[in-house]
């Protein structure tokens, strides 16, 4: 007889019941606010309904699945039941339930129902752990973002910018140096140490010590979801201590010269860092404007190298 488990967690937020709603509902934003999901695709959309795909972290493993939600805006409910799911897990669903306390107070009920594969109690187990912890950092994550008051400088914590190169190459090559970070150590002067993970096509686990303009080393650990040959997605699992949400995308699209490269960074700021690593004094504003640098330049300077990498090939062709 297959076994089926059930698991509850709970947290009270100070936010209205539609706030915390808003952020559930808005799959395609759980990457900024959730830390185990890493990329959020929506497949399908009707009322009511829609189909996702999700990338996460699940102990320390990057796992990857197909769900299907129902949404119930008017009884403040998100239902969802896996369609595709990865071992050691058979079959997964459960509940977002937002439960209004007062007009500034809800009560958030995330329910889970799951199977192993075989029933086996070490797939089990792992389901459990994983269910655990990603339950519990996902609704202390929903609780900080839904408690933000807008207006009151959480906005400005926030930012979102693109940079772009035009490259005389093929697309594939750039994507090609883009893909194979193993050899960024070689490639990318800020590049001081990388060591990656490719269990599954296409999903990596990059580890790296980039060097800052004054020789300090920041190490990052990121998932990236590949999507050949024209888009890479991260996060960053382990940012600077200016950060604590890093985000990001390589976007490569066919141009007139050959095509156009595109690094999009989405960042959320520690407000709680701005002194410590900029100085006395230093507001949060100089941290945007340093983040806005040092990542642009990183990213540029990863493009210009993949704009040579491409057009030296096209030219040897």
């Amino acid at each position: 007889m297959t076994n089926h488990h059930r698991a509850e967690h709970r947290i009270t937020v100070r936010a209205p019941a539609r706030t915390v709603y808003g952020l559930i509902a808005d799959a395609e934003a759980w990457p900024r606010v959730f830390p185990p999901t890493v990329h959020a695709d929506v497949l399908e959309r009707t009322a009511g309904e829609e189909r996702i795909r999700i990338w996460a972290t699940a102990n320390d493993a990057v796992k990857t699945w197909t769900s299907r939600r129902v949404l119930d805006p008017d009884g403040l409910r998100v239902g969802f039941r896996q369609e595709v799911s990865q071992p050691p897990v058979a079959a997964m669903g459960g509940e977002w339930i937002i439960e209004p306390l007062s007009d500034t107070t809800s009560l958030v009920r995330l329910t889970h129902d799951y199977r192993a594969v075989g029933d086996d109690p070490e797939g089990v187990e792992w389901i459990t752990r994983a269910i655990d912890r990603n339950s519990d950092a996902e609704l202390d994550a929903l609780r900080r973002a839904a408690e933000r008051t807008p207006g009151a400088g959480d906005d400005e914590l926030s930012l979102e910018f693109d940079d772009a190169v035009e490259v005389a190459g093929d697309p594939a090559d750039v994507y090609d140096f883009l893909y194979d970070a193993r050899r960024w150590q070689e490639r990318l002067p800020h590049v001081n140490r990388v060591e990656l993970g490719e269990d599954t096509p296409n999903l990596q686990l990059l580890e790296m010590d980039t060097l800052t303009p004054n020789g300090a080393v920041h190490t990052t650990q990121s998932v990236r979801v590949c999507f050949p040959c024209d888009t890479i997605v991260y996060k960053q699992l382990r940012t600077p201590a200016l950060m604590s949400v890093h985000n990001g995308r390589w976007r490569i699209t066919k141009s007139a010269s050959g095509c156009t490269v595109t690094s999009t960074h989405t960042v959320v700021l520690a407000p709680d860092a701005v002194a410590p690593v900029l100085g006395e004094g230093a507001t949060v504003g100089d941290a945007r404007t340093f983040v806005r640098d040092a990542l642009g330049r990183n990213s540029t300077a990863t493009m210009l190298l993949a704009k040579e990498h491409a057009e030296r090939a096209a030219r040897e062709r």
